[in-house]
């Protein structure tokens, strides 16, 4: 962040008034962005200031160091997903989540999904994707609560059919699917959750910007953990500011693209 103190951009907002340096503008909060174009977010929000480079872009000492410090924020950021996703995961799920779910995963997917999951023998999560219509927050935020109920509905499924309890570890319950070779009932909700898993993780990929999940909410809300606590709103905060500068780098490296054509 110090090293943004001295600049060759600015900003300015759409009527082109000077915004004078970098530190003075004003900073955009995260929101959802789906990783297309520099300029998806100046369209989409015309009262936030866009970067100006001078005429001819940016010198070649400061370009350098703009691609450095964004590949920097990009490496905190992929850092303080992993953290974030790592903690949430170890957080314990709450009864009142598992009381909510639906009877069926199918239920909770919808049949196209549940049939894209269900019939291929290779699985596409990527491909899933692109076939359905997700073109904005609420629509990818739905999808994944969607997608992380059925997850657990197969879970617990598969964990009723091999015999072991509630609270027994995921990966065991995949070691006995495994190691039975498991063709039947449990072996498909083994399957299918892994399917879910892989799925919901493309949806966050896809979109970096998205909101919590009512899962990650809820874990977050009854969580007695004070180490976890402290360690997963740290590392959000993180993340959101991360994901800020390697968006704002992005669009003054596209300002400067465009200046030198």
């Amino acid at each position: 962040m110090d090293s943004f103190q001295k600049a060759e951009f600015w900003y300015a907002d759409a009527g082109t008034r000077s915004f004078g340096s970098v530190t003075s503008s004003s900073s955009p909060s995260s929101s959802f962005r789906r990783s297309t174009t520099t300029t998806q977010r100046n369209e989409d929000k015309w009262w936030v200031p866009v970067p100006c480079v001078p005429e001819g872009g940016l010198s070649v000492k400061a370009r350098k160091e703009l691609r450095q410090r964004r590949d920097c924020a990009n490496q905190i950021h992929k850092a303080a997903v992993a953290i974030n996703s790592g903690v949430l995961s170890d957080m314990e799920v709450p009864e009142s989540f598992m009381a909510l779910l639906p009877k069926s995963g199918k239920a909770s997917v919808g049949d196209a999904v549940y049939r894209a999951m269900h019939s291929s023998d290779k699985f596409s999560p990527d491909y899933l994707l692109d076939c359905v219509d997700v073109s904005s927050e609420h629509e990818a935020l739905a999808l994944a609560d969607r997608v992380e109920a059925a997850m657990y509905v197969w879970r617990r499924k598969a964990t009723a059919s091999h015999g072991v309890g509630r609270s027994a570890q995921w990966s065991r319950v995949k070691e006995l699917a495994a190691a039975a070779d498991d063709g039947g009932e449990g072996g498909k909700n083994v399957a299918l959750a892994g399917r879910a898993e892989s799925l919901l993780l493309c949806i966050k990929h896809r979109f970096p910007g998205l909101s919590q999940t009512t899962l990650d909410t809820s874990k977050i809300q009854f969580n007695k953990d004070v180490g976890q606590a402290i360690l997963e709103s740290y590392s959000r905060v993180l993340e959101s500011l991360a994901f800020n500068i390697v968006s704002w780098t992005d669009e003054v490296l596209f300002a400067d693209k465009a200046a030198r054509k």
